[in-house]
């Protein structure tokens, strides 16, 4: 048998059991790694889980008990900070650099760089955007497919492109 029969192999049986045992597929990637493991090796706090199809760039910290869902961004190149008790909801993107300027000036200007921060408590819906220098408090709910600039303040609700704040 040869290396990819074998892998071909190790990957079936993988599949079943995450099927049997948890009724889910998942990426290639995350049949071989572990989620909790993964985010230890990065430094994130503990009981932080962050899947193996998850793109960390640069400085990201992360606090405890925060889920990472499939598919996310994590661009921490201008300084990511996101806290405890999180659920970073699949295909989110979270930015704290820009290349506007560099591409328009043909190389002649750099990458624009700004920290995101996002706070404790805090829940963003699956596809949303939060753009580099946002801020968000702590207990914040933001919605599905939102685009966030700026700051969203404690216990607030917020969705939308770009995302208002519920009333």
């Amino acid at each position: 048998m040869t290396f990819h029969e074998d892998l071909r192999k190790l990957h079936a049986e993988l599949q079943q059991s995450m099927k049997e045992n948890y009724n889910r597929a998942v990426s290639f990637g995350d049949l071989f790694n572990d989620r909790w493991e993964r985010a230890k090796f990065y430094g994130f706090g503990e009981g932080t889980s962050v899947y193996d199809n998850v793109l960390i760039l640069g400085d990201v910290k992360i606090g405890k008990h925060t889920w990472i869902g499939p598919n996310v961004v994590l661009d921490g190149t201008g300084g990511l900070e996101i806290g405890d008790y999180c659920s970073i909801t699949a295909g989110v993107q979270i930015y704290t650099h820009n290349t506007v300027n560099w591409a328009i000036s043909m190389g002649k200007e750099p990458a624009e760089t700004k920290p995101t921060k996002i706070g404790s408590g805090v829940y963003i819906g699956p596809q949303t955007i939060i753009q580099m220098g946002s801020t968000i408090g702590d207990s914040v709910v933001i919605g599905t497919m939102s685009l966030i600039k700026g700051e969203i303040p404690d216990e607030a609700k917020a969705w939308g492109i770009p995302a208002r704040i519920a009333e």
